[in-house]
This record gives C-alpha cells, structure tokens and sequence, in this order.
C-alpha cells in the first residue's frame, strides 16, 4: 500500500512510484503535497477509481496511472480551475468506462494556451525529471521532460461515446492517443486545429463517416491510424497525408483512393451527413427518406423499397437499385 501519511508543508516535487506491486486505492493525503509536479503510478496494482481530488493540486503536470486497475467513469471537475497545469496525462491500460471526460478537456490550459518562449525541461539545476512515455506507438523514455511536451494516452480503456469537437481547442497536444475503446461517432473536423498533433491513434473503434479534409492541416502529423472502424470515402490527400501507408487506413472497407488497393467510383464517397441521418440513424427504425422517395413512384411501390431496406440495411443496394447519388 502507498503510505497514506503526507507531512504538511512537504516540498515534494516529483514522485515516481512506477514498476513495483503497490496495490489498494490512493492516499488523499497526497493533497498535502502542494508543490507537486510530476506523479508517475504506473505499472502497478493499484485498484481505485479515477482520483478526481488531484485536479486541485496547482503545480501537478504530469500525471500516469497507465497499467493499474482503476475503473469505473471519470466523471466531471469538482474545482473551478481543474488540472489547470497538467501536460500529460496517461490513463491507459485501465477499466475506466463510461464517456470521455469533455468537462476535463475544456479546462486544460496547460494543453491549450503556451506561455513559454525558450527550451526548458522539468525539474531543477541538479535534478531533472524523467518519464516512460509512448510516443508513435514506441515506449521511449524522455531523460529530460520539455515543459512544451504535451500528450494525452486514454488507449487500452472502455470508453463510449462520440468523441467531443472541443478536443480541437488543444492547440499545443503534441500526441493524442484514443485505441482500442468503445467509442463511435465520427472524426471532428475539429481535430485539424490541433497545429502542433504529431500523432493521432484513433484505431479500434466504431467510428463511421468520412475522414475530415480538415485534418491535412496537420502539417507535423507523423503517425495517423485509425484502422479497424467503420469509415468511408476518398481518403484526404495532400502534405502528410501523401506520406502515410496502408496500416493507416486497414480494417475500414470502406474507404478507397491511394495508398489503399480499393479505387472510388464516380459515386464511391457518399456524404457522411448521408452516413448520419440514413441508416445509422435510423437503424432500428423506418426511414422516412425511403417513404418521401416512393411518393415519386406511388405509395406502395417507396413502402415495398423501404422494407427492403430495412431488411438489408445498407445504401449500397438503394444506390444500384434507385440511383441515389
């Protein structure tokens, strides 16, 4: 267990408990730690749910829990000014279910607002502070943490839910990692205010729709994934985009153009707006685009179309049999 006694006062900076077999729930003591920048738990046992409290602490920047056992849903700020300094922020390989934390997001002002003006590191004249961070899918070990150094790790967890437009305010994230969650909805076009992404992982998902041209703004993108969804539509080209490979894309088929193998017709890429309030929406119910569509015809002949429609739920068989463009 994690000691659960803190003196007040202490001039605790930077504490890396990570890799050993420390089990049980966190110590709230750890609020008496007022100058604390750098809290490093991962790789451990430790069985808690998300530490809401540590949104006060005023100087905490750096924040791993990766690899434990915390849980449940991460909730809402309980502080006006929640993590207002935090940098980086890993929470994956955990339990934590439930919505993206969006409260969390709007308020990380560290991630969205850059008052820094030279090259610094983390930590003093004698010491300076260490992490293990994964950065384009490779575990590297930063033996000095630049304090412009940003990046967000949720992966490996079972969040649900769309994914919020507001993430696109953290113009300075160096590195956002979503993977292998629940989550669906679609991509914001957003994300292509994010100037300084580096990489994007928004691989195994349900995510549907198009990927949004406004991403190849990204002009330091270097690592893109979002195979294994549901996506659809002519690939963005242009800048980055020109320089990212099959693995990128694998797993959505439907998407077409280069470098996949799949080309796109005169009519391959239908809308994602077409995506959204089509089938997908209307799964399991009756669409009344069909139904308006048969009055051109007669009544009986849209509601005969609209059954078979719902029968075999996919726009491909309305495009050949009724020519929808």
């Amino acid at each position: 267990m994690i000691p659960r006694t803190f003196s007040k006062g202490n001039v605790l900076r930077n504490l890396d408990l990570n890799g050993n077999q420390l089990e049980g729930s966190l110590p709230q003591t750890f609020l008496t730690c007022r100058e604390l920048e750098a809290l490093d738990l991962g790789n451990n046992k430790i069985q808690d749910t998300f530490p809401n409290w540590l949104e006060s602490l005023p100087k905490l920047q750096v924040l791993i829990l990766r690899s434990n056992k915390f849980y449940g849903e991460i909730g809402i700020p309980e502080t006006k000014f929640p993590f207002q300094k935090l940098r980086i922020m890993d929470l994956s390989c955990n339990r934590f279910s439930g919505p993206l934390p969006t409260k969390y997001f709007e308020h990380l002002t560290a991630m969205t607002n850059s008052q820094e003006h030279e090259l610094k590191y983390m930590g003093e004249c004698y010491y300076q502070d260490t992490v293990v961070v994964t950065i384009k899918g490779f575990k590297i070990e930063m033996v000095k943490i630049q304090t412009f150094f940003t990046t967000i790790d949720f992966s490996n967890n079972t969040f649900k839910g769309e994914i919020s437009k507001v993430i696109g305010k953290l113009k300075l994230l160096k590195g956002l990692n979503f993977s292998h969650n629940e989550l669906t909805g679609t991509i914001p076009p957003s994300f292509g205010d994010m100037c300084n992404l580096e990489w994007l992982d928004l691989s195994s998902y349900r995510l549907f729709g198009d990927i949004p041209e406004q991403l190849v703004k990204l002009t330091s993108l270097e690592k893109f994934n979002v195979s294994e969804n549901r996506l659809v539509g002519l690939l963005p080209h242009g800048k980055q985009f020109d320089t990212f490979d099959y693995d990128s894309y694998s797993g959505n088929v439907g998407l077409c153009g280069i470098p996949l193998a799949k080309t796109c017709g005169p009519h391959q890429s239908p809308p994602s707006s077409f995506q959204q309030d089509g089938y997908l929406e209307h799964e399991n119910g009756f669409d009344w685009k069909v139904v308006l569509m048969g009055y051109a015809s007669g009544v009986v002949i849209g509601i005969s179309m609209g059954y078979l429609v719902l029968s075999n739920r996919t726009h491909d068989w309305l495009v050949k049999v009724v020519g929808i463009k």
